[in-house]
């Protein structure tokens, strides 16, 4: 391992060619190493013994191996039938009619190289700021390849990675976030809070840099190029293709994984190597995905660390969104009335009953108004649907947003929104009925049958765990 400059701060990467997938030699696989491995319970072992190998050893070896028969099969048991397809159009239904043989071909092709994954398919979801985001979705068989290879990738990593990473990682979930932020800001001395976001991250990786950390921690050259290959694979936007020279596209099932390996290095390492240790207060980093909060002691030390971030993300491709980045003071020191987002949550200074300092926590109110807007919409979709088939689908819809955003101190939030879906699901049966008004009686009879009640169903106030 060798370690190249960053500006003037410093990243641990392996001494490979930039280049990726040009870099790599042209070895084929042994034989028989793409083959059926016997079940679940070979699966599992070969799971254990990827975790073996980095919990012992520098860099992991021979991963493709895994990327077999039989791994591909189960990850195509897995996979969602009701998925939107690729641009091959091919379904999960489709694909299984000839599942043997299909498998059979694809691990054919991939042992002699001929595999060469298809452009994604771009699609557009709205964001709560009413802007769109861009998904790309692979074609059925790329989703079975990237399925196998971020599962080896997730057991490569999840002992490498630190504990203030917490996004797409097995057993861990923003709830954490919240309760360690929590935790944090009510027991530790903190005093600021540097909100900071990377302008379109997944968009803006840079390919080059992403080879060389995935390099420096795996040694299995075919494996390094399949995934250089699902990289550069490109994008059909209607018919126009879209060369990828850049960037991770959200939608792909090995994207999540990937940008937490591309952010472990840029700043999960960086800030517990070179930034923790250098300061005279305390900080406390935390990250969820591309969404990161730096709490500080001290403001002078997170006015240099937000200048240091900045020349820090510029050397790996990346920017700070100067609109959403500031640095506010938060905590039981300094009772403003300055509040923050983060997670879909806002938190806020406030005080208990008895006049003692609380970190408040509520819903975002951007991320209310666009709850209710979503659930209006789909409700106008819904005039000519059987009742008890909505009525079903809102139950799930109000459960969901209870179970996130049921939490300690929310639960005024969480019964407006209760309130609001309560009364626009009334609203959209009376339109539907052309006999007469629905009794509002005879209406809560329905709702209550179908519809849970609003309820707390996480404490964020107890104790937090040594780890997050």
């Amino acid at each position: 391992m060798v370690c190249q400059k960053s500006d003037y701060l410093i990243v641990a990467v392996k001494g490979v060619k930039a280049s990726g997938a040009k870099g790599v030699t042209s070895r084929r696989f042994r034989r028989g190493s793409i083959c059926s491995t016997g079940g679940k319970k070979r699966m599992e072992q070969e799971s254990k013994g990827i975790r073996y190998q980095s919990e012992n050893r520098k860099a992991v070896q021979n991963l493709m191996n895994l990327v077999n028969e039989e791994s591909l099969k189960e990850e195509h048991r897995r996979q969602n039938g009701k998925k939107a397809t690729g641009t091959d159009g091919v379904t999960k239904e489709s694909y299984g009619q000839q599942l043997e043989k299909n498998i059979e071909d694809l691990v054919s092709r991939m042992k002699r190289f001929s595999y060469k994954p298809q452009a994604v398919r771009r699609a557009y979801i709205p964001k709560t700021n009413g802007k769109m985001r861009p998904l790309g979705i692979p074609a059925y068989e790329d989703k079975l390849v990237q399925g196998v290879m971020s599962k080896i990738l997730n057991e490569v990593y999840e002992v490498r990675f630190l504990d203030s990473s917490c996004g797409f990682r097995p057993g861990r979930n923003a709830h954490q976030v919240v309760r360690y932020i929590n935790q944090t800001v009510m027991t530790k001395k903190v005093n600021y809070v540097l909100e900071a976001d990377i302008k379109g991250f997944f968009d803006n990786v840079n390919h080059d840099w992403l080879m060389k950390f995935l390099g420096n921690d795996i040694e299995d050259k075919n494996f390094l190029r399949y995934i250089k290959r699902f990289l550069i694979a490109g994008v059909m936007e209607g018919t126009e293709y879209h060369a990828s020279d850049k960037g991770t596209p959200q939608g792909g099932l090995i994207s999540p994984v990937l940008a937490n390996v591309y952010l472990h290095y840029v700043l999960d390492w960086w800030f517990e190597e070179h930034i923790r240790g250098k300061l005279k207060g305390e900080a406390y980093y935390v990250r969820y995905a591309d969404d990161f909060l730096i709490l500080f002691q001290y403001e002078n030390e997170a006015i240099r660390v937000m200048e240091k971030l900045s020349h820090r993300l510029k050397a790996f491709s990346l920017e700070l969104a100067e609109e959403k980045t500031r640095i506010l003071p938060i905590g039981r020191y300094k009772g403003t009335k300055e509040e923050f987002d983060f997670l879909g949550f806002t938190f806020f200074n406030t005080k208990t009953r008895e006049g003692k300092y609380r970190l408040g926590v509520r819903t975002d109110k951007k991320k209310l108004k666009a709850k209710k807007q979503g659930v209006k919409a789909w409700l106008q979709t819904k005039l000519t649907s059987p009742v008890a088939e909505t009525m079903r689908t809102i139950a799930a819809i109000v459960r969901g947003h209870c179970n996130y955003y049921g939490i300690n101190g929310n639960f005024m939030a969480i019964q407006k929104y209760w309130k609001y879906v309560k009364y626009a699901c009334y609203r959209m049966l009376n339109r539907r009925d052309q006999k007469g008004r629905l009794q509002y009686s005879k209406y809560l009879r329905i709702w209550n049958f179908y519809v849970p009640k609003p309820h707390l169903t996480v404490n964020i106030w107890q104790s937090q765990p040594k780890t997050i």
